[in-house]
């Protein structure tokens, strides 16, 4: 089975924000899926995919202002015809990065105990987010 679905997420704000729930409900064909893989692929520069600890608020927070001081708005970049916060943001996201892939079996992700699916946000005033979920597996009989 192949599955190629378009999630758009909603505007927000700069930081870390958990989406496993919106993942999952937008491929509802992956609880049929025995073995197989799910490949998550974020269509822009100034924004990242990443798992991490979903228990801990504080997590998401540290990672972002960790993030922050990797690249600080006030370093001299030369790209700012798009406000301060545009160059900071592609230099996270390569830093993170645009995909990921996640191991199915029995019909759910396979993630660890506390991790979960986080679209990492660098612009403070961003677009919607465009995801490309990709399914492929064997499935049920």
């Amino acid at each position: 089975m192949w599955i190629q679905r378009n999630l758009t997420l909603p505007r927000l704000s700069r930081g870390c924000h958990l989406i496993t729930a919106e993942v999952v409900a937008a491929v509802p064909e992956l609880e049929r899926v025995d073995v197989g893989l799910l490949h998550v692929f974020i269509q822009h520069t100034s924004a990242a995919i990443s798992i991490n600890e979903n228990a801990d608020p504080d997590v998401p927070l540290d990672l972002a202002r960790a993030l922050d001081a990797i690249a600080p708005e006030d370093f001299p970049f030369r790209h700012t015809c798009e406000g301060p916060d545009d160059m900071p943001a592609h230099v996270k996201s390569s830093l993170v990065g645009n995909s990921l892939t996640i191991p199915i079996g029995d019909g759910r992700l396979r993630l660890g105990t506390w991790q979960g699916i986080y679209l990492c946000e660098y612009r403070n005033h961003a677009s919607a987010r465009r995801l490309v979920l990709t399914l492929q597996g064997d499935a049920q009989q």
